[in-house]
């Protein structure tokens, strides 16, 4: 098993690939969705032509848009250096918790490292606002349960 600073890394390295994933296939669709828009000939149909070139963009606005907000995110996550140490639960901190280990990040969800089951969340997450700011050996309530913080890198 991998110790806790490699399990950060390989976190952040595959999320990084995620985004990078992102990143390559909002690229294809948009170019994909221009090129659509620029070969679409106006036909007899007229109010057809204009209804479907403003549909293209609309998806082309929306493409656009998750694409900015992914470049964002993963610009965020470049600014975690996986050799710093936390004190308190903050963006770029992995907390071993009773309940289970949560880095946090961005709002990926589950992700499978070394066979261990990471949770990837944002402080701006329910869980992520309960445990905010808290210290190693400091409990907090989620649902009805008591957290507490086993550990935090």
């Amino acid at each position: 098993m991998q110790n806790l600073e490699e399990i950060k890394s390989t976190l952040l390295i595959q999320i990084m690939d995620q985004l990078d994933e992102k990143i390559d296939s909002l690229s294809i669709e948009i170019a994909s969705t221009i090129e659509s828009r620029n070969n679409d000939t106006k036909s007899s149909a007229g109010d057809k032509f204009e209804t479907g070139r403003e549909m293209m963009q609309i998806e082309l606005d929306k493409n656009e848009a998750q694409l900015n907000k992914t470049v964002k995110n993963k610009h965020d996550l470049s600014q975690i250096n996986t050799m710093c140490t936390f004190t308190k639960v903050e963006f770029g901190s992995l907390v071993i918790t009773n309940m289970g280990k949560y880095f946090i990040s961005l709002p990926i969800g589950k992700v499978e490292v070394d066979g261990d089951s990471i949770y990837c969340i944002s402080l701006a997450s329910p869980l992520g606002q309960a445990m905010m700011h808290k210290y190693e050996k400091e409990s907090f309530s989620f649902q009805n349960k008591e957290h507490m913080i086993e550990f935090i890198l």
